[in-house]
């Protein structure tokens, strides 16, 4: 069927640079951890005439009038979040993951406060703290990150940090950590300092609902994510709380409010206006997916595919940061190589193997060129691969790095046998 037949005719440059996308994203391996595939019906109510809505404020407080259905809609999307992940509040307001986190901090503190959150280098995110941002330049971070031997949480070393500094906030959540994290575990340790303990989920949200990795909602003052990534939504953040603030406003000026009223001013008036109506549907629209036994098949079999993945390179003698995975993701570890990690996701991306450059922790490379890879399940999961499939990639892998040097004389033949491989599946959103 064709696709955009209206943008074809009105705009045919866009229109061809999206056909190029899809035809690559068809015949490539997309091994970005942090993104996968929207349905077609997330798409749809992306692009619909909810497009065109403005309704500032939250469901019956507008400040607009005929705002009945979109009402319901922003209902619909909150109540499915809170369902999903078992949680006292949702505002699906956020325009994405990082004003999400800018909200908390709004919500729970103030400037100056101290906060601790893992640096980029050592696998955390942008907002949890990093200097260039404003998390980093607002708040002062308190830095903690997985042992540089062992690739893990060392919870006596945190705890030892967290008592000493008492931050007001402990942020609990990576990028490229393979690792399963024990919530209870920086529950307890938040207790102790006093601090409220907010998890950003972003990269592991499927894995959550699939239950095969642990539920923070429980032991977290407030949970953050994405409804992109994994979870296969459209790009934006939600935000989850408790309503009830268990330290009453100690470190916030906002005493009289309880926490969930707290976050949802900050979200608005506080950092935005109008809600991206339409988003927020397809948001809605994603968590219903998201409750479904197809969607936690599918978060179980990233994890299984991620292992699989994980044992047919470590078999070909190829070092993983922390040993492995339990999550969707792995990171290479080219330390005592004599290649980088941007050398390495340069080779495999010329071989259709669509990867990132990525720091392990003890790296002594710079943040620019790295020792490490990391590589993600969760868009090859949505394609239908299974764990034979990833012997295929693993061999493709080993390949392209056991060749880097000369990488032009193989590139070509092995991104052919990539694209004849990719046949096999269907992408959701593009093929159909």
């Amino acid at each position: 069927m064709e696709r955009y037949p209206n943008l074809k005719e009105s705009d045919p440059e866009i229109y061809n640079l999206i056909q190029k996308e899809s035809e690559y994203e068809s015949t490539t391996l997309k091994m970005i951890a942090s993104e996968s595939y929207a349905s077609f019906s997330v798409l749809e109510a992306c692009g619909s005439m909810l497009t065109d809505k403005y309704a500032e404020g939250y469901p019956g407080a507008r400040y607009y009038e005929g705002n009945e259905f979109v009402d319901a809609v922003e209902s619909l999307a909150i109540e499915r979040a809170k369902k999903l992940f078992g949680a006292e509040h949702a505002n699906v307001q956020p325009y994405s993951g990082s004003p999400a986190n800018h909200a908390v901090y709004r919500a729970l503190l103030k400037t100056g406060d101290k906060v601790m959150g893992m640096p980029v280098p050592s696998g955390g995110h942008l907002t949890h703290g990093w200097r260039v941002n404003f998390s980093g330049i607002d708040y002062v971070q308190i830095p903690y990150g997985p042992d540089s031997v062992t690739g893990r949480f060392d919870m006596e070393a945190i705890r030892k940090i967290a008592k000493q500094e008492r931050p007001k906030m402990i942020w609990v959540g990576a990028t490229a950590y393979p690792h399963k994290i024990e919530y209870k575990d920086f529950a307890d340790i938040a207790n102790e300092t006093e601090s409220y303990l907010v998890a950003d989920i972003a990269h592991i949200n499927a894995l959550i609902i699939a239950g095969v990795h642990p539920n923070p909602t429980p032991y977290c003052d407030i949970v953050t994510s994405t409804s992109h990534k994994m979870l296969r939504g459209p790009r934006a953040g939600f935000i989850l709380s408790k309503v009830e603030d268990k330290y009453q406003g100690k470190y916030h000026a906002d005493s009289k409010l309880n926490l969930a009223k707290r976050v949802d001013r900050a979200v608005f008036p506080g950092l935005q206006g109008g809600p991206h109506l339409h988003i927020i549907a397809a948001m809605a629209v994603a968590f219903k997916e998201a409750a479904t036994d197809e969607f936690k098949n599918y978060g179980a079999q990233i994890v299984k595919n991620a292992k699989a993945l994980a044992n047919a390179l470590l078999d070909k003698g190829w070092q993983l940061a922390g040993g492995g995975t339990d999550t969707h993701l792995l990171i290479l570890d080219f330390r005592e190589q004599d290649f980088t990690g941007k050398e390495a996701a340069t080779a495999l991306a010329k071989s259709g193997i669509i990867a990132n450059f990525n720091m392990v922790p003890g790296d002594h490379r710079s943040p620019f060129i790295t020792s490490g890879v990391r590589l993600g399940t969760p868009s090859l999961t949505a394609m239908g691969m299974k764990e034979s499939d990833m012997q295929l990639v693993a061999n493709w892998i080993d390949r392209v790095c056991k060749n880097i040097k000369n990488i032009d004389k193989h590139a070509n033949n092995i991104k052919n046998e990539i694209a004849d491989f990719c046949k096999n599946f269907k992408i959701p959103g593009i093929k159909e």
